[in-house]
């Protein structure tokens, strides 16, 4: 357990817009507008995976790392998603996507383009791509179990979301035709 400090409640509806971020709340409209149940937990500012260790307790499930990288030239970007615990290897990857030389891309691109700060990069940022700038990478593993653990486009809520919702309803909404690939 990490000493996050926890809202121990679960919540299975939106929050009260007050205090909270446009960014947030829009997730919440994306999610209901695509009928995609979720359970919710506020915490403070988790800026790890390690720091996400209490809310995984909580939820129930593990909150998916997501990475965002770029190219050497900063022209192709990328959203990795990949089960928390597991080290990332910039050359398994780059081999499968055929790209070298991968970086973690700098925090201005991500607000650009996912509309989140360093932190915060989800999923459910590429929301905020229409023009599909982002390519989506999952590591097959995050697809094996039956709920998907991500933050709301801010890293001081988490929530648990069904796995099959993800893949069939809310990745077909974002518009990013996902590359699935094995770390």
């Amino acid at each position: 357990m990490s000493d996050l400090h926890i809202d121990r409640h679960l919540y299975t509806a939106r929050p009260e817009p007050e205090g909270r971020l446009p960014r947030e709340m829009a997730v919440y409209d994306l999610l209901e507008s695509l009928d995609i149940p979720f359970v919710r937990v506020d915490h403070e500012a988790a800026m790890t995976i390690e720091a996400c260790r209490g809310v995984d307790e909580l939820l129930g499930t593990e909150i998916c790392k997501n990475l965002f990288l770029c190219n050497a030239q900063k022209t192709k970007f990328y959203l990795l998603l990949m089960p928390g615990e597991k080290q990332f290897k910039t050359k398994d990857l780059s081999k499968q996507i055929g790209s070298s030389r991968l970086s973690f891309a700098p925090g201005e691109y991500m607000e650009k383009y996912l509309g989140v700060t360093p932190g915060s990069a989800t999923i459910l940022g590429l929301m905020n791509d229409p023009e599909c700038q982002v390519q989506l990478l999952i590591d097959e593993e995050v697809t094996a179990g039956e709920e998907f653990g991500c933050h709301p486009c801010i890293n001081t809520s988490s929530l648990k979301l069904k796995t099959s919702d993800v893949l069939e309803k809310l990745i077909p909404a974002l518009k990013h035709t996902p590359i699935f690939v094995k770390l």
